[in-house]
């Protein structure tokens, strides 16, 4: 079987490869190409959502998709604005500069995928840990080994707990449905990661770039209907996420008219693609009145992001009510000069010191 890998780059390309079902996403498929080194899964780790084919991932996507309807989502709006008017209150009321990532980023997703799952928000401080040692690009094989059976063992658990204590909660609606406890606990792992880290880290970034471009800026507190279109504009411009689109051929397949064999692996570049000028025009400039919710930071196909309606809720209500609440919000450093993950499989930024009122950046 051939070791060849492909990187796919052109949008139209990467459009028509993720929605054929001649490429697997088995990481345990033979030369499936990982971005780190060590075994597609950890020993008798359950494939998640992510990494499965049809019909197993078709069965398994519909039984959750429920939990992700625009009618659901909607009525989730309040709890959302609610979990947000707290946690920037609670910023008003403490000492400055405040970190902007811990203060609001991380915390609002957090809670709002805890109250879903039903996982107590008293342990957030675990599983963000353990989140960003999965994601690390420094950490050993060993370490994320070792951080991934920890956080399985942690929601297996708890799903043996609402096996017997159901809630109102998905987790326990999930287990209503089927008694395969190890298939839930991969899907509550994959969800309760995903759905706060990339979460947050829009966040940082968007107010960031918000806060860098006042033009952008005043267009939406002028207009806060068009924030869902800045937010479509920031997904597509920083694209955060690119694990999970790799695929592997199991038959002979034309794509962008060069011939990809069986058995050969390829890597989608979704960042380059959502910059393709073909599709968007002057792609490296940020463009909120452009109509961009066909990018692919969500992916694309079958394995499309499934919490994405739900991010960019949160992305919405974070950016309205924030700016609504501390107009005078800015950085306290230099943008510049703030620590990005670079580090990471997911792009973000470490730590965001901001001001406001009478209070003078420290880059004054």
């Amino acid at each position: 079987m051939s070791s060849l890998k492909w990187a796919l780059s052109r949008y139209d390309d990467i459009r028509t490869m993720l929605t054929d079902s001649r490429f697997s996403s088995d990481r345990r498929a033979p030369n499936y190409p990982r971005l780190l080194d060590g075994p597609a899964l950890p020993a008798g780790a359950r494939a998640p959502l992510i990494n499965m084919d049809p019909p197993e991932h078709t069965v398994a996507r519909r039984a959750v998709l429920g939990e992700f309807t625009v009618k659901r989502l909607a009525a989730l709006r309040p709890r959302v604005q609610e979990i947000v008017d707290d946690h920037i209150d609670a910023m008003l009321a403490g000492p400055q500069p405040a970190d902007l990532v811990q203060a609001l980023s991380l915390p609002v997703p957090s809670l709002v995928i805890c109250e879903m799952l039903g996982v107590p928000y008293t342990d957030h401080d675990y599983f963000q840990s353990q989140a960003k040692q999965l994601f690390s690009r420094t950490a050993t094989q060993a370490e994320r080994t070792r951080t991934h059976s920890e956080l399985v063992g942690y929601l297996h658990a708890l799903v043996e707990t609402r096996a017997k204590d159901p809630a109102d909660d998905l987790i326990s609606r999930q287990l209503a449905n089927t008694e395969d406890h190890e298939a839930v606990t991969a899907l509550a792992t994959v969800l309760l990661v995903a759905g706060h880290e990339t979460t947050a880290n829009m966040i940082s970034l968007g107010t960031m770039t918000l806060l860098d471009h006042p033009e952008h800026l005043r267009t939406i507190r002028d207009d806060p209907a068009k924030t869902p279109a800045a937010v479509e504009e920031l997904l597509r411009y920083f694209t955060i996420a690119e694990f999970g689109l790799s695929r592997v051929a199991t038959a002979d397949v034309e794509v962008g008219g060069v011939l990809i064999h069986a058995g050969e692996g390829v890597i989608t570049l979704t960042n380059t693609a959502n910059r393709d000028p073909r599709v968007f025009a002057q792609p490296d400039e940020i463009d909120i009145e452009r109509s961009t919710r066909r990018h692919l930071a969500f992916g694309y196909g079958p394995h499309q992001c499934l919490g994405q309606n739900l991010a960019r809720i949160e992305l919405e209500i974070v950016f309205t009510t924030l700016f609504d609440k501390i107009p005078d919000i800015q950085p306290a450093v230099d943008t510049d000069t703030l620590p990005f993950k670079d580090d990471a499989n997911i792009y973000g930024i470490h730590q965001f010191p901001v001001t406001w009122g009478a209070a003078t950046p420290a880059s004054a």
